[in-house]
């Protein structure tokens, strides 16, 4: 593969970042091709020894995505982030899908029970509008204990939420350098 063909195809993966951090990182492999040819080499050999294009273009995407998530934290850079991370190869979407979709299951079933707690005693109001002599102290005073035990739930979740979306993160980028390695040695 030639210089040109090269920067075309890495330019062509690089489409989902800003112009200016295209242009930065084909300038740095316009460095990469000219130093090598210095050294004498042709450069066959220099994309040769630089890798798969598109590989390169993957890595440096995921990578994007997760400093993105790590600056902005938002449910949809999350997303971004886990989705270029599995496009790195097949092995990810086992390997980053499965723990993300459990994670994600757990964290909305411990939100979903703290916010159902909380709102017992509003339940416990309707159903004394809608039958008015079903009314019980002891449905008044459960409802009570579980809208605590909601409170304590959700804070709980925050703080868990927060946690489990900060190593989430770490995961993705230890799979990503993981991912780089691989490729490094073979």
């Amino acid at each position: 593969m030639h210089k040109e063909q090269f920067l075309k195809s890495l330019e062509n993966g690089l489409k989902k970042l800003s112009q200016q951090e295209q242009e930065d990182i084909i300038q740095d492999f316009q460095e990469h091709f000219s130093i090598g040819l210095a050294e004498g080499k042709t450069e066959e050999q220099i994309a040769d020894s630089l890798g798969s294009p598109k590989q390169i273009a993957k890595e440096l995407l995921a990578n994007y995505h997760i400093e993105k998530v790590k600056a902005t934290k938002s449910t949809g850079d999350i997303f971004r982030a886990v989705w270029a991370v599995i496009g790195l190869g097949f092995f990810n979407f086992v390997i980053v899908f499965g723990p993300f979709v459990a994670l994600l299951a757990m964290v909305f079933a411990g939100w979903v029970i703290g916010v159902a707690f909380i709102a017992s005693p509003l339940m416990v109001l309707v159903n004394v509008v809608i039958y008015p002599a079903t009314f019980e102290w002891f449905d008044f005073f459960f409802s009570s204990l579980l809208c605590g035990i909601g409170l304590f739930i959700a804070i709980g979740m925050f703080f868990a939420t927060k946690a489990l979306t900060k190593q989430f993160v770490r995961y993705l980028k230890y799979n990503v350098s993981l991912v780089k390695g691989g490729l490094k040695h073979e």
